[in-house]
């Protein structure tokens, strides 16, 4: 090779490197964050609007409807890396398919799995706003639209592989689009679009936003030391956000606007009351789902083994809550990772060592924000000897003989479970909350948690059985 030679060599060597990564990128938020970021480079100086409009011209987000409240798609700038646009498309295109798979959708580092279509959407219209806290379209983007042509909520889902993931599988087959994962994009998409809406100065960069906001780690005492901000909070946060009643305004708004942009005739007032009627009523499912309860990891996204055996169904309403603590693991978990790992290691305790169908709980809270599936709401458990048909057993991951678990966990249990669980008819409203020693001979949930248990709401003295 000539003196000069290696340097177009090495040039070929780094395009076909830096091809063959975009390629092969998965469909995890942090390699989003990085595709986004590879965006931001080609274009030196470009604000995040500029950023925006391409991601969004690269995936065909530009219908009437979205440009009626942010324009066109911006195709200037650099030309996109053909294998590039290739990813970003098919990163933030939405469709549920016929098998049931989802498609513009990526999974986040905190174990969620978010539709990227409405969060890059609500980012542009908080980046448009004129006023702060006042952002036009703001929630037809990303909620009130997909409220209206989809009033059944759809399920939730598991990815194929949480290192590297590719497909993502809904949990059962719906006719609606509105799943799990287009609603957390949705209220992410609010939340970040107000917030951006109310800051003064040079707007952060795109990248940078989706950095701090999904990717942030915990410190030891988890949530109760993180910032407002964080994905991990996206429910609370959305709840002060929007109250029920002006997301069915929306909602309606959000039916007018289609009409008229596709020459339809206009709702006439008799048609109006009975679509918002039709509407409030459908959005307490929604406020009961994604409001009111708190967010569920589902067992296959924790890797859980099959139920060996037939499992028992429970007899609904249930009359008791038996809180636990697992002891073994003794630490607090702080990440999806972590606490995925202790689910997995106590189901095969609970299935190799004790023998037992499958891991005894039918809940688990990590501290880091969210509440595992053990056997879930229907099935029978094997956490409270003789009491497993009347009640479930809800276990906190740590060891709480002298400390406690984090404020925020307890909440999410003592609170947001509890009411979930009478909301949904699965506990009674005048349900008994116990610790484990006040009816099986164990000094489970350990001193310190037992001890604050003992001033919660529901909670009872009951006699031991023999």
């Amino acid at each position: 090779m000539d003196k000069g030679g290696w340097k177009p060599a090495l040039a070929l060597v780094v395009a076909l490197l830096s091809t063959y990564a975009e390629a092969t990128s998965s469909l995890h938020m942090d390699d989003f964050i990085e595709a986004v970021r590879r965006v931001e480079d080609g274009d030196p100086g470009s604000d995040p609007l500029a950023v925006l409009r391409r991601l969004r011209g690269a995936a065909g987000l530009n219908d009437a409807f979205i440009r009626h409240f942010l324009g066109s798609a911006d195709s200037g700038g650099p030309k996109l890396n053909p294998s590039l646009s290739g990813y970003l498309s098919k990163a933030v295109h939405h469709r549920v398919t016929e098998d049931a798979k989802e498609e513009g959708v990526v999974l986040t580092p905190d174990g969620t799995t978010v539709a990227l279509a409405p969060l890059l959407l609500g980012i542009e219209a908080g980046f448009l706003a004129k006023t702060a806290g006042r952002v036009r379209g703001l929630y037809q983007l990303t909620l009130a639209k997909d409220l209206d042509s989809s009033p059944v909520l759809g399920p939730d889902g598991c990815w194929d592989n949480i290192a590297s993931p590719q497909v993502f599988t809904l949990l059962s087959s719906s006719p609606s689009a509105l799943t799990a994962a287009r609603v957390n994009g949705g209220m992410d998409g609010a939340v970040l679009g107000m917030e951006v809406s109310a800051k003064d100065g040079r707007p952060p960069a795109l990248s940078g936003l989706l950095t701090e906001y999904y990717c942030r780690p915990l410190e030891s005492k988890g949530l109760d030391a993180a910032p407002r901000l964080v994905s991990r909070r996206r429910r609370e946060n959305f709840r002060v956000l929007a109250a029920p009643p002006v997301l069915a305004r929306q909602v309606v708004k959000a039916e007018e606007l289609q009409r008229r942009l596709t020459g339809r005739s206009k709702l006439e007032v008799k048609e109006k009351k009975q679509l918002l009627a039709l509407v409030k009523e459908g959005m307490e499912e929604f406020v009961h789902k994604y409001i009111d309860c708190p967010p569920i990891i589902p067992r296959c996204m924790w890797g859980a083994e099959p139920y060996r055996g037939t499992p028992t169904n429970l007899s609904l309403p249930l009359s008791f809550m038996y809180i636990h603590h697992t002891h073994t693991p003794s630490q607090p978990c702080l990440t999806f990772q972590q606490c995925a790992a202790d689910m997995r290691s106590m189901q095969r305790f609970h299935q190799e060592d004790r023998g037992w169908d499958d891991i005894g709980y039918s809940f688990v809270a990590g501290s880091d924000g969210y509440i595992y599936e053990g056997r879930g709401w229907l099935r029978q458990g094997a956490h409270t000897l003789g009491h497993n048909s009347v009640g479930y057993g809800v276990s906190f991951i740590g060891d709480y003989v002298t400390g406690l678990p984090s404020q925020h966990s307890m909440g999410l249990v003592r609170d947001t479970l509890a009411s979930c669980a009478v909301g949904g008819g699965r506990l009674v409203a005048d349900f008994v909350l116990q610790g484990h020693r006040q009816v099986v001979n164990t000094s489970c949930p350990g001193d310190a948690l037992y001890a604050e248990i003992r001033g919660w709401e529901h909670f009872g003295e009951v006699k031991k059985g023999k």
